[in-house]
């Protein structure tokens, strides 16, 4: 059992850290745009739409890969690869203010991302297989709270380093240790937390082998009697709830700082407000767990959404504290489902959990990228607060669906 829970820990470690960076990304690019790096809400839209899309697309991939290998090396080395490129990024922002070198570096560091989340995934479902439904709940709760706390470490980071930022805008870019001002230079040393995650999981990820003799085991002790066809149905249903989710809350929360910047917030103030979104939704992903390993998970999905939609609605209306409050009510609400979608992905295909993760997951944050893309370009034209509304809608029409979908199996 220690040696399970040190997996378990290691895991959801890795996962902590790797969406730390990941989510700095808006905050990053708000700052930047605000006068390093003058860009518009569709270049900020493209960046983190396509680093979106290369964090999404080669995951099932990956997870067929920790399937076969236990993702040891996967996991580690898509944590360095992921840190590594993003701190290039910024650097080369602060260097150069030259977009295009940016954005390459930024858009390609999500791959190492990519490789890890699968490998994640899996060991936090088969480290302890009776409590799947709640460790893969902890598994998430771990990346929400490093989505949530990126943000607000950004934005703290930049207000102490950019004490007078709207007089220094000119001068931001200079000769220090790093051949830069201090406007980034916290940003890159914060790198340096990544190193206990990679070698934790290099550490206690099963090798090869040990991956292979555990599994066998499993299958010796009667998992292999699951069913073995393809519920195709009950897949497009959950793909069109995965859509409409996707494109709505993942989407639009990387312009929650654009959205509250343009109201004169502050860096560290808007970064607060996104870190609200990300740790209430991954805060809610305990509970919501808890509710669907006792009652149906179908109905604590739709209730999730449904819920979350007026909030959605009302958060460009407000300022100060009721507006946090709204931040904390959307992404809590309609994060509840988001390690229910990966559970139930999971039971349909209980050989294959690595590539049932990977598969969802990357169809999720898929649609969040195509969101992000489309909500840059669409609050353009019709502004950020009419585009909030229209992603409420959708997240509702998300949760009505939910009651099509299979009364979900749950764990022995």
């Amino acid at each position: 059992m220690a040696r399970h829970s040190r997996l378990l820990w290691s895991v959801c470690i890795g996962h902590l850290t790797n969406d730390v960076f990941a989510s700095m990304t808006p905050v990053l690019l708000t700052f930047l745009a605000a006068g390093i790096l003058p860009m518009g809400n569709a270049q900020i839209g493209l960046t983190v739409g396509i680093a979106q899309l290369l964090n999404a697309l080669p995951q099932p991939f990956f997870g067929l890969r920790a399937d076969r290998s236990g993702g040891r090396r996967l996991g580690a080395f898509g944590l360095a690869l992921h840190v590594g490129l993003f701190t290039v990024a910024v650097v080369l922002a602060a260097e150069t203010r030259q977009y295009w070198l940016m954005f390459f570096p930024l858009v390609i560091a999500p791959i190492g991302s990519a490789a890890l989340h699968p490998v994640g995934a899996l060991h936090a479902a088969e480290a302890m297989p009776r409590r799947s439904a709640f460790n893969m709940a902890l598994f998430f709760l771990m990346g929400q709270t490093g989505l949530a706390l990126g943000p607000a470490i950004a934005g703290i980071l930049l207000d102490r380093a950019n004490p007078n930022l709207l007089g220094r805008m000119g001068d931001l870019v200079g000769v220090s240790a790093f051949g830069m001002q201090n406007d980034v230079t916290p940003i890159v040393l914060l790198s340096l937390i990544s190193i206990p995650g990679m070698l934790l999981m290099w550490t206690n990820i099963p090798k090869h082998h040990e991956h292979h003799a555990a599994k066998d085991e499993r299958n010796s002790l009667g998992q292999n009697g699951a069913k073995q066809h393809f519920p195709l149905l009950a897949f497009v249903i959950l793909g069109l709830i995965v859509i409409l989710r996707g494109l709505g809350q993942q989407g639009s929360v990387a312009f929650v700082p654009l959205l509250f910047e343009q109201k004169g917030w502050s860096p560290a103030a808007y970064g607060t407000i996104t870190s609200s979104f990300w740790i209430a939704s991954g805060i809610s992903g305990l509970l919501f767990g808890r509710l669907a390993d006792r009652f149906d998970r179908r109905v604590v999905m739709m209730l999730s959404m449904i819920l979350s939609a007026p909030a959605f609605f009302l958060l460009p209306a407000y300022e100060g504290a009721f507006a946090f409050f709204l931040a904390i009510a959307a992404g809590g609400l309609s994060g509840g489902a988001h390690s229910l979608i990966v559970v139930m992905a999971q039971d349909l295909i209980p050989l294959r959990k690595g590539f049932a993760s990977g598969a969802i997951l990357g169809f999720i944050f898929a649609t969040g990228a195509i969101g992000s893309l489309a909500i840059g370009v669409i609050s353009e034209q019709i502004g950020l607060s009419l585009t909030f509304q229209i992603v409420a809608l959708m997240i509702a029409v998300a949760g009505a669906l939910s009651m099509l979908l299979p009364r979900a199996s749950k764990a022995e």
